[in-house]
């Protein structure tokens, strides 16, 4: 099991390929193999890196980080292995890291590609989770996302198979820990620093990060490329997964 010390954590890690690096961000109490199809897919043109981040997967887990934690881990991690600039690949969870590696490295990150994703924490009021906070009271997480499948996703039995393909494993507290590292960010004040080439990707029907948060990143990003898949929710890659795929290659020619 290849794993990696950064920053006083173990990160567990899978490397395959060879040439230019994409590095596989993946979303909230989830791990690496989120993205396992993309990696593949990529990995006979590119060097695919997909990191269990720190509290989630095979990696360590410490109870309490933060969302700077993950973003730090992500610069060491290149620094580690002698990655001088690399393209990510986040989605959910994952774009906020991205971002804000983009933003602290900006001259590192080749390309960005941010999958049904924020720009900023939301207000509880505002959010999907607050809206149905009565009904999801005492709920974990994952039972939380479960109730609330419905308003996340389009395709609920595509999505479903796919979910099954991803061992979840963290406890209560760790998904809370996971959760609490999210509580508080805002990428827009600075997201004019990216350079990268960007793609901002959202589904329709994702009630979780809808378009127009993804609208929003691109709108702060200098030249960022936007779309929105019409037959999808919070998970495009799968829901209209020949269209994404289509999507990426063109974008990583």
């Amino acid at each position: 099991m290849p794993k990696v010390l950064v920053n006083g954590i173990k990160l567990y890690y899978e490397d395959a390929g060879n040439g230019e690096v994409i590095i596989f961000l993946h979303g909230l109490t989830s791990n690496h193999l989120m993205l396992k199809q993309e990696m593949d897919y990529l990995k006979d043109r590119f060097r695919v890196i997909g990191i269990d981040s720190r509290g989630h997967g095979k990696s360590d887990k410490p109870l309490a980080y933060t969302l700077d934690d993950h973003i730090q881990d992500v610069i060491a991690f290149m620094d580690e292995f002698g990655i001088e600039k690399a393209t990510l690949f986040g989605m959910s969870m994952g774009t906020y890291v991205a971002q804000g590696v983009a933003i602290a490295i900006p001259d590192r990150v080749n390309k960005l590609i941010l999958v049904s994703g924020n720009s900023h924490a939301k207000d509880s009021s505002t959010s999907l989770l607050g809206k149905h906070a009565d009904e999801l009271k005492g709920l974990t997480f994952e039972e939380q996302m479960g109730k609330l499948a419905s308003h996340i996703f389009h395709d609920l039995q595509t999505v479903g198979k796919w979910l099954q393909g991803i061992p979840g494993g963290l406890t209560g507290e760790q998904q809370e820990s996971a959760a609490n590292a999210l509580a508080e960010f805002d990428f827009r004040p600075e997201l004019h620093k990216v350079t990268a080439k960007t793609l901002v990707i959202n589904g329709r029907h994702d009630g979780l990060n809808p378009p127009e948060d993804g609208r929003e990143i691109a709108e702060h990003i200098p030249n960022a490329q936007f779309v929105i898949f019409e037959n999808s929710g919070h998970a495009p890659n799968v829901e209209e997964k020949e269209a994404f795929i289509e999507l990426i290659d063109l974008f990583l020619e």
